[in-house]
């Protein structure tokens, strides 16, 4: 890889790739975001650690699996590598996590078909979904991780070693969402591109 050359990288995902609740790539949704924060969004620490790299926020809240594989081929125009991320609205809205798989196997394999390095990212830990959500979320990271592409251990980095299966206080800003602290750590210590490092 050259020292010089830029990559376009496509993120697309739900609220955690947007920047919820600091961030959303969408302006009018920013709109309505009392202090924004650039800094809400692991893409933003991403780029810094890596400045070849040019991360396009694909991040919708809300969307589940289904929702965000619809989106693939408009986020991924004129990109070189595709990061895929998450599932945890499929399981807020109690659908089947092997569903939720199938959707990111989809993905992909489409964005190899388009030609793209590919990377994905596991699900976080759901403070305000626990202990409910705990085990799908396992079951769903223990499918993503059988995927033949490299992972983005996103869980991992922001799980608090004293309370299994949640985020860490200080790295989570509502219970749903990373804090700026927690979308620094995924940015810097859990974002790598294939071919990049």
């Amino acid at each position: 890889m050259e020292s010089g050359r830029r990559i376009l990288v496509a993120c697309l995902g739900d609220s955690i790739t947007a920047g919820s609740p600091g961030w959303d790539p969408d302006p009018s949704v920013r709109a309505a975001i009392r202090n924004p924060q650039p800094e809400s969004q692991y893409e933003y620490w991403a780029e810094r650690v890596d400045p070849r790299l040019e991360l396009r926020n694909c991040g919708i809240y809300g969307q589940r699996t289904d929702e965000i594989a619809q989106r693939l081929d408009v986020c991924a125009e004129g990109a070189q590598a595709l990061v895929v991320q998450g599932g945890i609205n499929d399981i807020a809205q109690g659908r089947p996590v092997e569903h939720a798989a199938a959707n990111l196997r989809e993905m992909v394999r489409r964005g190899r078909e388009l030609g793209l390095r590919v990377a994905i990212a596991n699900v976080l830990p759901w403070n305000n979904g626990y202990p409910r959500a705990d085990a799908p979320i396992r079951r769903l990271n223990a499918l993503i991780s059988e995927l033949d592409v490299p992972l983005l251990p996103f869980y991992e980095t922001l799980e608090d070693p004293e309370r299994p299966g949640r985020l860490r206080e200080g790295w989570t800003s509502d219970g749903d969402h990373p804090s700026v602290d927690g979308y620094r750590r995924l940015g810097e210590l859990a974002f790598s591109l294939p071919g990049t490092r």
